[in-house]
């Protein structure tokens, strides 16, 4: 074999032992976290089906109240004919207690050991909808798991313009006109909690749970919630509310039982329990005219 010959075996050699090293190194084991396409990748064990439980609680507001502002819309007349009365949601309280809080569990062990974030979710095949109704949103803070569809639907005789300013996900804005059909649009990271306005009604806000579980819930108008699907085990339970620049969470430790429920009851307003956050939530400032063709 000449000289040449040899160098030309010994690159094919060298080529071929890198390529078998980038395959093996690709079938070694996934540690999660962000994947390549800036998602989050699943942790590859499924999530339990069988003995269940739950977290129930309810959510009391102590103190005065403070008083709901009206807000103006004689900028756009439509919204005044529709919703004459329409007013802020920051503090939505009924016989003490507080509507509108979003709780989860942030973390947690089960029995068997697991960690709640080493399960990966089914993604719920039904969408979440998010609907601009007398000029405002409804619902005014909801939940979604990561890459479950929210259909945005526009009921009112006037445009809108739908601008959402996550800080892991995509900003995404973009006009709807009255009549238009619904948009469909998904988060493919978790991030708690995503801030939504309305460029042309600056007084329209919501927030949105982005959740790799469905291990999360609203407060209802009576304060109360139920968190459904609960491996038993020994978790971390967040209690979120609007308000300020960064809104307020509260934690508590609960341990919920095989086919049980375990009791995390919240306060918020004044002399409430102390154990709160800030949570990582900052609202950016509205641009109150349409950005229209952005997606």
């Amino acid at each position: 074999m000449n000289r040449q010959a040899k160098v030309w075996l010994v690159l094919v050699v060298a080529v071929s032992l890198l390529a078998l090293g980038s395959a093996c190194s690709k079938s070694g084991k996934d540690e999660g976290g962000p994947g390549p396409s800036g998602t989050d990748k699943a942790a590859g064990k499924p999530a339990p089906t069988n003995d269940l439980g739950t977290v129930t609680g309810v959510i009391a507001f102590n103190g005065t109240v403070p008083a709901p502002k009206k807000i103006d819309t004689s900028a756009d007349p439509v919204c005044g004919q529709k919703n004459p009365n329409l007013t802020t949601e920051e503090t939505v309280v009924k016989d003490g207690k507080l509507a509108n809080v979003f709780l989860y569990i942030k973390d947690g062990t089960a029995t068997d050991g697991t960690k709640i974030a080493d399960y990966t979710w089914a993604t719920p095949t039904t969408a979440v909808t998010l609907d601009q109704n007398g000029c405002h949103y409804r619902p005014h803070i909801l939940g979604v798991q990561t890459n479950q569809k929210i259909s945005i639907t526009n009921s009112d005789p006037t445009q809108h313009n739908i601008h959402w300013t996550p800080k892991v996900n995509p900003e995404w804005n973009q006009s709807q006109p009255n009549g238009a059909p619904p948009i469909e649009k998904t988060f493919a990271r978790a991030e708690v909690l995503v801030p939504v306005k309305c460029n042309q009604h600056p007084w329209m806000k919501a927030y949105i749970g982005v959740m790799k579980s469905p291990l999360f819930a609203v407060s209802a108008d009576n304060g109360t919630f139920t968190i459904k699907g609960v491996p038993a085990g020994t978790y971390t339970v967040v209690a979120w509310k609007e308000g300020g620049a960064t809104g307020t969470e509260k934690t508590m430790s609960v341990t919920v039982p095989a086919n049980g429920s375990a009791k995390a009851d919240f306060a918020f307003g004044e002399g409430a329990a102390t154990s709160t956050k800030p949570s990582s939530l900052q609202m950016m400032p509205a641009i109150e005219f349409p950005m229209l063709g952005r997606h």
